[in-house]
């Protein structure tokens, strides 16, 4: 059920995050300045303390469940995250964790190889067992990587947080329409947008190009953002 996955997820998260906190992992938790949020703002910084701990764990299951809502189209799910993984390696490198760089493109590598027998016809199906995952390792590298990876790895999340924002929006015009109207309303012939792209007339695979395409952009990008923020590369 929904709500026992979220509590599972929630549960695994605080667990991570709670060892990080006390030191775990080397201690990088505990260095100076590992809680501060970086911006785009020149000289401005979110020091959050023991509040970005909240953060990270949200972080974690919000990324589990983000890549689990766009796995829905042969190889979708699999190919973005890998993009999103090396974007994510190529910050962690040049901030001196090698170690989390490893981890993000071994596993960026791995969601290549599924894609042998993921993409276009898939002869294996992804599901909650390889999604939630991909996402929580995602997200799991910010609460290791500290507040310097929330906003780069946010860039480099573009295509779940399109995908995510479809369901919000859709389930949101839904309850709207109701209350205003009696009667809901679709924003979106079906979401999340993969399938309403579907039900317009878009075949799986220009879908699946289109949001790769999306995907490698976002990765591109999201070294740039670590760049323009406080404590730059």
């Amino acid at each position: 059920p929904p709500a026992a996955k979220l509590a599972c997820q929630s549960v695994v998260a605080s667990v991570l995050c709670a060892w990080l906190a006390s030191g775990g992992g080397g201690g990088v938790g505990l260095v100076p300045g590992f809680t501060t949020v970086t911006t785009l703002w020149v000289g401005q910084t979110l020091r959050l303390g023991r509040w970005f701990w909240a953060l990270a764990a949200f972080t974690v299951v919000a990324e589990s469940n983000a890549v689990n809502v766009t796995d829905g189209l042969d190889g979708l799910a699999a190919a973005t995250v890998a993009f999103a993984l090396v974007g994510t390696g190529m910050i962690l490198l040049a901030r001196g964790r090698p170690e989390l760089a490893s981890f993000a493109i071994c596993v960026a590598g791995s969601a290549c190889g599924f894609l042998v027998v993921n993409r276009h016809p898939a002869s294996v199906f992804m599901g909650d067992t390889g999604s939630l995952a991909l996402g929580t390792a995602l997200g799991g590298l910010v609460a290791c990587g500290g507040g310097g990876m929330v906003l780069p790895v946010f860039v480099a999340s573009g295509v779940f947080v399109v995908e995510v924002l479809s369901v919000v929006a859709q389930r949101a015009y839904f309850e709207w329409t109701k209350r205003r109207r009696g009667t809901g309303e679709k924003l979106l012939k079906m979401s999340p947008l993969h399938h309403h792209l579907e039900l317009s007339g878009w075949g799986e695979m220009k879908i699946v190009v289109w949001a790769v395409a999306f995907g490698a952009a976002c990765a591109v990008a999201a070294p740039r953002v670590a760049l323009m923020g406080v404590g730059a590369l």
